[in-house]
């Protein structure tokens, strides 16, 4: 058996599987694709998470294209969050030429043109459908993360959450929230003192400038009704494929904190709302996370910690989410280690550092007896990708240096008039855009302000009509004869006469 042979045996071996699958592409060996061998990644575990990395221009993004298509034809919803503003291309075919005739020649896989169900959605102004979540939802632990407070600081934001509850003031949005925490040490201080214990100015102080940190990035846009329902996110359409929801968040590339604000709360929302999906053979949903180290960059350890569990836990309720950056160092390795498909597109070596990294890199990978994974690193063309997977037993399958198959949709963009009808055709836009301002915290706590102000001017108003009735009484000079001393003795020496006789 020639080596070309034997490897060729393990590549087929390695991606034949029982369950459901999709096929990125073909194996390749000494930098040429070997026809018909398959590259296959089983649904089974697409919710055990994944990495697509590489350097820029190495084919990240058709990657992504490509594994959210085949989701979608599978039945299986997608979430990609779009910083770059490139994927809503997926709405419409792609177009076929001769380099992408010849490349699917070469992995021996026919190329179909198609267009998929897309929803266009949005956290700012931008057009698309609105994703709002109430700070009631948020709860004070999450809140208290987000904003980075302290230990005393997070113990106030519970006891506001319990004033709210126990007097049925809704929580929706900033406002409502930066209301309370002044009425705490304001007006309300008196019955904030007695029901829960003194709270300390500086304490709210410090809160409500994290709070205007968190609006100043745009969250103020973000919270408030009509809540996103995270099941719209699991829609089929008739033909039975999963619908792709695109996320278009170019314009908050430099609003981190939002952007983790937005991520955690949706997360921490999916694991809460969707059932322990158990073994079904594929995921409930996909989320793909694109220039994932815009949520660590900024991420405090709490909200860190908070990133991790849910990775951990979330894979139970049947979603995957798989990271989309330039290097796999930009995830933590805590998160890291809890990925099972690894897409590592090629990597630069401009630097030492760049040349450590890539030492690193090829340590995460199986060990294999057909390639240098660090040379093959710096050698990968553009849509070339070394994929490592898990298979239908959680083991990891061999490493194969793949050609890609090319999108089937487009790999451009929408034209502002294709994206403002798909956008106008949106069931969903109907359902979310309409924005709601019902009576919250902030309204009920202004009437109940201004009815004690206004008790307030009305005591000091009977106040000084009783001071202005007796002045004015004192002055009458009638009165003042028949209330004076000479007269009431004069009048009891008349009495005690009259008595006498």
């Amino acid at each position: 058996m020639t080596n070309n042979d034997a490897f060729l045996e393990e590549i087929i071996e390695g991606n034949t599987f029982k369950g459901e699958f999709i096929t990125m592409g073909s194996a390749m060996l000494n930098e040429k694709p070997i026809k018909n061998a398959f590259v296959n990644i089983p649904l089974k575990t697409l919710n055990r998470h994944g990495l697509i990395a590489g350097a820029t221009g190495t084919g990240k993004t058709k990657t992504l294209q490509v594994m959210a298509e085949n989701l979608s034809e599978k039945g299986i919803p997608v979430l990609l969050m779009d910083i770059k503003g490139d994927l809503s291309g997926l709405a419409k075919p792609g177009v076929n030429n001769d380099f992408i005739e010849k490349r699917h020649e070469k992995i021996g896989l026919p190329y179909t043109s198609k267009g998929f169900p897309v929803d266009i959605l949005t956290l700012s102004n931008q057009d698309g459908v609105r994703l709002r979540a109430t700070v009631s939802e948020f709860g004070p632990i999450l809140l208290s993360r987000i904003l980075d407070l302290t230990d005393t600081q997070s113990g106030i934001v519970s006891v506001i959450f319990k004033y709210c509850d126990d007097n049925k003031l809704p929580l929706l949005d900033l406002k409502d929230f930066k209301k309370i925490l002044q009425y705490a040490t304001q007006e309300g201080k008196e019955e904030f003192q007695e029901a829960y214990g003194r709270i300390s100015t500086s304490s709210t102080g410090a809160i409500l400038r994290k709070v205007v940190e968190l609006e100043q990035q745009g969250a103020d846009l973000f919270f408030g009704e009509t809540s996103f329902d995270v099941d719209d996110l699991t829609r089929i359409d008739d033909e039975g494929r999963g619908y792709i929801n695109i996320l278009r968040l170019t314009d908050i590339q430099d609003r981190p904190k939002l952007f983790s604000t937005f991520m955690l709360s949706l997360l921490a929302e999916i694991y809460t709302t969707f059932p322990e999906q158990g073994d079904s053979g594929r995921p409930e949903l996909v989320i793909f996370i694109d220039e994932a180290h815009l949520i660590f960059n900024e991420a405090s350890k709490a909200l860190l910690d908070q990133i991790e569990s849910i990775v951990k836990l979330i894979r139970s309720k049947g979603v995957g989410l798989y990271f989309v950056t330039q290097n796999p160092t930009d995830v933590p390795e805590a998160v890291l280690g809890q990925l099972g498909l690894k897409i590592q597109h090629a990597l630069r070596a401009f630097t030492a550092k760049d040349r450590k990294a890539i030492k690193l890199t090829a340590q995460n990978y199986p060990i294999s007896d057909y390639y240098n994974t660090e040379d093959i690193l710096t050698s990968l063309g553009t849509g070339e990708a070394l994929v490592s997977a898990l298979d239908e037993k959680g083991r990891p399958t061999p490493l194969a240096a793949t050609m890609m198959r090319a999108p089937m949709s487009r790999m451009d963009i929408l034209s502002d008039k294709e994206l403002s009808t798909l956008i106008s055709e949106s069931k969903l836009v109907k359902k979310y855009n309409e924005t709601i301002d019902r009576e919250s915290a902030y309204e009920i706590l202004n009437k109940k302000i201004e009815r004690a102000e206004a008790e307030v001017i009305h005591q000091k108003q009977s106040t000084k009509k009783t001071a202005t009735r007796r002045q004015s009484t004192a002055m009458n000079p009638i009165i003042k004869v028949l209330t004076s001393a000479t007269f009431i003795r004069s009048v009891f020496g008349i009495l005690n006469k009259v008595m006498k006789k």
